[in-house]
């Protein structure tokens, strides 16, 4: 007989197959571990110098960015710990659509901290203390740093967006900022509103496409959408146009019903009563002063030939979403079944056109006057991966955009303000007695990371640097920032933000900072894992993957 032995303790409570960890050893510092490798990831892709990752997703997408969301977005995180940062990370992307590389980056390197203080022998609970205390403080530093005057801003004025706008898109597209960024605004500018707190993300859409270079890129007041027309007929000038949601095609009856045809005579009537049906539906449309009918379905073949005769133009969209969007843009309401058009279902456009834009066709949407609510940057690069690129750095100016219309108030960008806190906060942490003020200490000097990240990203002596601009500003000058251009000229590195014009939105400092705290001080709160038994059977084995041919 075998001898087995009871499971006794934790064992015994639960089930098997489940995992327990507990501990500093096994917990903590194993957590701490997994979200330093996934911010010594994201860290290498900070600023504007930041190195791009390829990442292919199990979908076999290739991904080719330094834009940290979608990096993390992608990675399939499966340590439950690091899940926390990457969370973190989509909050901040959500809330503003900027700075989740801030954040990861941030809260990597506050664990880091944390570490070095839990092998000198601090309890996690006093390093949470520090640092809640900590992220007080840099909150009320962070409000004194703010640029007088800021706060008053037009969100009409070009010059005044881009200046906010810059920084954001440049950490995304180096070099072609001035580009972009006068791209997005005048984007941003002709859909906003006229409560610009109420500016939709939406309303700005994107269109890629390929060949060209960025130089070819343009606004386009309105829509484009990336199929043909359906008819001949491809271009309509200050046109009404009708919407049908179920497309432009005879619909079959409810009931199923038999026709008996006993000659000939009564076959051809029963074509043309199906004809003139048609004709009649059509000429209906045509009459209400439509000029344009879009549908969201299929376009039937007599229906198109009627169409035709009475020189309607016809426009198929397929996605509900864009069609939503094409209604926004013209003021008309999509209609369910075919019929005649009320006046004010109607919209209106000033030119229709299907254009030839790089060898794909593509039609044209142009409301100039009135409503406007809708426009289209058009973006033309070598490959899609370069477009997918240019998309995000567009989609981050927009969300700036955004966070600006509710709080325009800018705080020195370049690393000023990260060297501002961090002398600020050191300067507190003596003041204060206990064990949380070596906590606070090296949440100060975590800010570091930020100039040492971007001048070693751009391959300068970071040591060298981060002294000069304490340096600079014990001396007063709190607006002095890491110049990434001078280094390669070789000239003082460290200079006044205002005069490079670096400028970073304070919301986006304010929540990125915030939520890495807080993800950090949950990471440092967790001193036990247990983990079930995954559910399900047997792992299937993964289909092998294709060979080189």
């Amino acid at each position: 007989m075998g001898f087995s032995m009871q499971p006794y303790g934790i064992q015994a409570m639960l089930k098997e197959g489940h995992k327990h960890l507990s501990g500093l050893e096994e917990a903590v510092l194993k957590n701490i571990g997994a979200c330093k490798e996934l911010s010594a990831i994201t860290r290498t892709s900070l600023g504007p110098n930041g190195m791009n990752k390829m990442v292919i997703n199990h979908l076999d997408k290739l991904f080719v960015t330094n834009d940290a969301a979608t990096i993390v977005n992608e990675l399939e995180v499966q340590h439950p710990s690091a899940k926390i940062l990457v969370l973190a990370g989509k909050a901040q992307q959500e809330e503003i659509g900027d700075g989740a590389n801030l954040t990861i980056s941030f809260a990597g390197e506050l664990l880091q901290s944390a570490e070095e203080l839990i092998r000198t022998g601090l309890h996690p609970s006093e390093i949470i203390s520090g640092y809640t205390k900590a992220i007080k403080k840099t909150i009320e530093i962070l409000d004194e740093l703010v640029e007088k005057g800021s706060e008053n801003m037009d969100v009409r004025n070009k010059e005044q967006v881009i200046t906010r706008m810059k920084a954001a898109v440049a950490s995304k597209q180096y070099g072609l900022e001035d580009v972009l960024c006068s791209l997005i605004a005048d984007a941003c500018i002709q859909v906003c509103p006229k409560n610009p707190a109420s500016f939709d993300v939406d309303n700005v859409r994107v269109a890629k496409l390929l060949g060209g270079g960025l130089h070819n890129s343009t606004v386009v007041r309105g829509m484009v959408l990336k199929n043909d027309a359906v008819g001949s007929i491809k271009r309509m000038e200050k046109a009404k146009v009708a919407v049908f949601a179920s497309g432009v095609d005879t619909s079959a009856t409810e009931t199923k019903g038999t026709v008996l045809i006993h000659s000939a005579e009564q076959l051809e009537n029963y074509a043309k009563t199906e004809e003139g049906k048609v004709e009649e539906l059509i000429k209906a449309v045509a009459d209400s002063g439509a000029r344009v009918v879009v549908s969201g379905g299929a376009v039937g073949e007599m229906a198109l030939h009627f169409c035709e005769r009475y020189k309607l133009m016809v426009l198929k969209i397929s996605s509900k979403f864009e069609l939503r969007r094409f209604c926004r843009t013209t003021g008309a309401a999509a209609l369910l079944k075919l019929s005649q058009p009320k006046p004010e279902d109607l919209g209106y456009v000033d030119l229709v056109s299907v254009e030839e834009i790089g060898g794909a066709r593509v039609t044209v949407v142009r409301s100039e006057e009135g409503g406007n609510r809708v426009s289209t940057v058009v973006l033309r690069g070598s490959t899609d991966s370069i477009l997918d690129d240019l998309e995000r750095a567009v989609d981050d100016g927009v969300n700036t955009y955004k966070a600006m219309c509710r709080d325009s108030r800018m705080v020195p960008g370049a690393a000023a303000t990260e060297i501002e806190l961090a002398r600020r906060l050191k300067e507190f942490s003596f003041k204060e007695t206990g064990l949380d003020q070596y906590a606070i200490a090296k949440f100060a000097e975590s800010f570091e990371m930020i100039p040492r990240t971007l001048s070693e990203n751009a391959g300068l002596n970071a040591m060298d640097i981060i002294s000069k601009l304490y340096e600079n500003h014990a001396s007063g000058n709190t607006k002095v920032g890491v110049d990434l251009e001078a280094g390669e000229t070789g000239e003082d590195v460290c200079k006044d933000v205002s005069i490079m014009s670096v400028w970073d939105l304070y919301v986006t400092k304010f929540f990125a900072l915030k939520y890495a705290a807080d993800a950090a001080c949950t990471v440092l709160r967790v001193d036990q894992i247990i983990m079930a038994k995954p559910a399900g059977g047997p792992r299937r084995e993964q289909p092998a993957g294709m060979d080189e041919d």
